[in-house]
């Protein structure tokens, strides 16, 4: 199964599919944004857009990837990715969507949380995911469909294990002490700060 964990930036998605991959005895995270560094990374800076997803093969790339890794790989994929682009999302998961099962979930909360969230990660109120808040919980509201989980008043082992009943997926037991879960996510966070 592919399990697209959506939502704004800075709602908590990356912590969520790294939780989310430690409860399950098969799971593997793919990262869409690393097609994004490597397509900035390898053409000319003038062809640069402010987004990557703004790049056509930044959405060809992840959907033969994603396909090729489907095919290939009996166990889950899990894939943390803000997209409030209706077309885009849909050019991507609709080759998906015709082939493997596909669970498309929304992480949600009000601003003010994600802000409170951006902040524990080192982002202000001017940084660029605090800027695209508004814009993306427009579109989760008004275009963007899938399962809704509000985070708001949620622990991230809540909300993995409401993911988990929502795809029909049978979680391990976590046996991790507090402070072994707390290390994991510092180190999740550290490794995904752009």
């Amino acid at each position: 199964m592919i399990i697209w964990i959506n939502g704004a930036f800075g709602v908590g998605k990356t912590q969520t599919a790294y939780e989310l991959q430690r409860r399950m005895s098969d799971a593997f995270v793919y990262d869409p944004e690393n097609a994004g560094f490597f397509i900035r990374k390898n053409i000319p800076q003038l062809l640069h857009r402010n987004d990557f997803q703004d790049h056509s093969i930044w959405r060809i790339i992840n959907r033969d990837v994603l396909c090729y890794i489907a095919e290939q790989y009996t166990g889950n994929i899990i894939i943390p990715m803000t997209i409030t682009n209706d077309t885009y999302y849909h050019e991507i998961t609709d080759v998906l969507i015709g082939k493997f099962a596909v669970k498309h979930i929304i992480l949600c909360a009000e601003k003010k949380t994600i802000l409170k969230r951006l902040t524990s990660r080192f982002e202000g109120n001017q940084s660029w995911a605090a800027q695209q808040i508004d814009r993306c919980i427009s579109a989760f509201d008004e275009e963007i469909t899938g399962e809704k989980i509000y985070t708001d008043h949620m622990s991230i082992e809540q909300v993995v294990e409401k993911i988990a009943a929502l795809t029909g997926i049978a979680l391990r037991k976590d046996t991790r002490k507090p402070y072994r879960k707390m290390i994991d996510r510092i180190v999740t966070q550290f490794r995904h700060i752009r």
